[in-house]
């Protein structure tokens, strides 16, 4: 049968299991409330999430299931029969657990105790919102309701280039799984609506740093040594520029920066200097040919001005290619769980995310999830005065849950 995307087919045993999944996560819906409030107050950065891991372990097992610990921090967790029994690889479920290195300004309650630490991207939210739905669906499972395995997969380490989702894959964390999905706080959409995007719905995206030396000397004298901060300059306008001249335009190359140093005195040229930034680029042909450009253009736009020059280009992520048929589940899902207005169609982003790597193993879908209060202020992700209208969290869990149990059905029913 040919379904197209985002239609919702005639399944009443579905239908069903949605009211279920319903009730399940509403009953939980407080106490995972207050696990991402606990989580919001005590964040931790890359493969230091320690605490957090050991949390969820301790919850999963409350439940009966037998959460795998992986190398540093994060863990996965199975339920459901597995491929042994159900004839059928896993469905996977990811949530990512690191934090941001900024100060918490939310100024609620639960606001970060953690000086310079925040979660200010909602992956408390996330996390809270897997956690959510395999709760249910273990239960659902531990009544014979599941017939296709579930693998929870919470990631450390998304926040680090070129991401933690490496470790999860390196660790084994993909294997017997032939499908995953995952959602992303979107405070721009309202709570209670999905962004959904077949096709790149994020970019690749590189982190770049150009260090420039010279022996230094007086602001007076520039001609007597390499003019550090000048030639930074130089970097700083030119650099983009040629960019957009030697990739394909189309490809929607940025190079942005957002740190420069040099010197602190008025009168003195320094001997160092350095400016970082990110490289993004919504086309995987231009990502790839975008580091020999990159380095190429730095040079030639120093070359005149007798400077040493050290480039670092650490190679990120791809973007994030949403799975047509994987796209159509979710959507399937979100307008049983959330209702038939729920899904509204996204664009591609400039962020980048580093799901994108389980989607180079298996095929899988990324839904943008409404975070903001109907009526409400928009509050900018990576910003320390982020918040999100709680309600997001039951919605999440019930998203995931379904999108889980519908991939199981599809799984079971074949091409």
């Amino acid at each position: 049968m040919t379904r197209k995307v985002g239609d919702v087919p005639d399944l009443p045993e579905l239908s069903s299991l949605a009211g279920r999944v319903h009730a399940l996560v509403a009953s939980l819906a407080d106490e995972l409330v207050e696990i991402r409030r606990d989580l919001h107050a005590h964040p931790e950065t890359a493969r230091a999430e320690h605490r957090t891991t050991e949390l969820l372990a301790k919850r999963l097992e409350l439940a009966g299931l037998q959460p795998r610990l992986l190398p540093g921090s994060g863990l996965v967790c199975d339920l459901g029969p597995g491929p042994a029994i159900s004839g059928r690889p896993r469905i996977g479920l990811r949530a990512d657990l690191d934090a941001l290195p900024l100060e918490d300004a939310c100024g609620l309650p639960w606001c970060s105790r953690t000086p310079g630490v925040a979660h200010a991207c909602g992956h408390d939210v996330h996390t809270a919102a897997v956690l959510g739905a395999g709760l249910v669906l273990a239960e659902l499972g531990s009544e014979g309701l599941l017939p296709t395995g579930v693998r929870l997969i919470f990631q450390p380490a998304e926040e680090v280039q070129p991401g933690g989702s490496l470790d999860v894959v390196a660790a084994g964390g993909l294997e017997g799984v032939a499908q995953v999905f995952a959602v992303h706080c979107d405070p721009r959409l309202e709570v209670g609506r999905i962004g959904s995007r077949v096709g790149p719905i994020t970019s690749a995206s590189d982190e770049v740093k150009v260090t420039v030396s010279s022996a230094g000397g007086h602001t007076s004298r520039p001609h007597l040594t390499g003019d550090v901060v000048f030639a930074l300059g130089e970097v700083i306008t030119q650099v983009p520029a040629i960019l957009g001249r030697r990739l394909d335009p189309r490809s929607g190359v940025n190079l942005t920066w957002g740190a420069v140093s040099a010197g602190n005195a008025y009168n003195v040229i320094p001997g160092s200097g350095s400016v970082q930034g990110t490289l993004r680029c919504l086309d995987v042909r231009s990502w790839e040919q975008a580091a020999e450009v990159f380095v190429s253009a730095v040079e030639q736009v120093l070359a005149p001005y007798g400077v040493e020059i050290e480039i670092s280009h650490v190679r990120g992520v791809p973007p994030v290619e949403n799975d047509a048929a994987s796209v159509a589940i979710l959507e399937t899902a979100a307008r049983l769980a959330l209702g038939p207005e729920a899904v509204t169609p996204t664009e591609q982003s400039l962020g980048g995310e580093d799901f994108a790597w389980y989607l180079t193993h298996v095929p899988g879908a990324m839904a943008r999830l409404g975070t903001r209060t109907p009526g409400g202020k928009v509050y900018d992700i990576h910003q320390g005065d982020f918040k999100v209208d709680e309600d997001a969290i039951e919605l999440g869990a019930r998203l995931l849950a379904t999108t889980a149990l519908v991939a199981a059905r599809e799984s079971v029913a074949g091409p």
